[in-house]
């Protein structure tokens, strides 16, 4: 395993320990999740500067980057949600995406090519994170100047819905002659 896709096997490492963390009903553990969740989002630059100056892009890399970023990111939406801090209805939407754009890669990977990231869908990554860095960081919050910080939550994160969506729409149609029936 080269050095790029380890630096993706720590992201997919600290998933865990950012959901244990901000499961804990406590602001310090809070904001030690935060902690984590940056430093995994850091790996996510990190893994793919050293898979392209270093010449270390794998198959393995194309498959597990973006599917570690699904899980750090989903991990994050679903604790959010549970804190009332994301809408059920923009989590619905993130993983109907994200099972299509899987789905597009499967079948992809049947005809033997590889569907790597776009830019939308690095985007659509950036988007969430900063959304869900934010709302962690009013988790412990009920306003931020004078607005709800569970409103203020959600805007960013249905910000990120847009950019989700867009990324979404791109696959379909770059990869739409894999959907066609032959």
């Amino acid at each position: 395993m080269n050095t790029a896709n380890k630096v993706t096997m720590i992201r997919v490492i600290l998933v865990p320990i950012f959901m244990l963390l901000l499961w804990i009903d406590n602001t310090v553990c809070h904001y030690a999740a935060l902690g984590v969740f940056i430093l995994a989002s850091i790996t996510d630059a990190v893994d793919g500067y050293i898979a392209r100056k270093y010449k270390q892009i794998t198959t393995f890399g194309k498959f597990v980057d973006p599917l570690a970023d699904k899980v750090l990111t989903t991990a994050a939406f679903l604790l959010l949600m549970y804190y009332d801090r994301m809408s059920v209805w923009a989590l619905m939407i993130v993983l109907v995406r994200e099972f299509m754009v899987s789905g597009v890669r499967l079948v992809a990977a049947g005809e033997g090519k590889v569907v790597a990231a776009s830019m939308w869908g690095k985007l659509k990554t950036v988007t969430q994170m900063i959304a869900i860095i934010a709302a962690m960081l009013l988790l412990p919050y009920d306003s931020f100047l004078g607005v709800s910080a569970g409103l203020l939550s959600n805007i960013l994160i249905w910000i990120s819905v847009l950019f989700t969506v867009i990324s979404g729409v791109d696959y379909l149609l770059k990869n739409w002659k894999l959907m066609e029936m032959k």
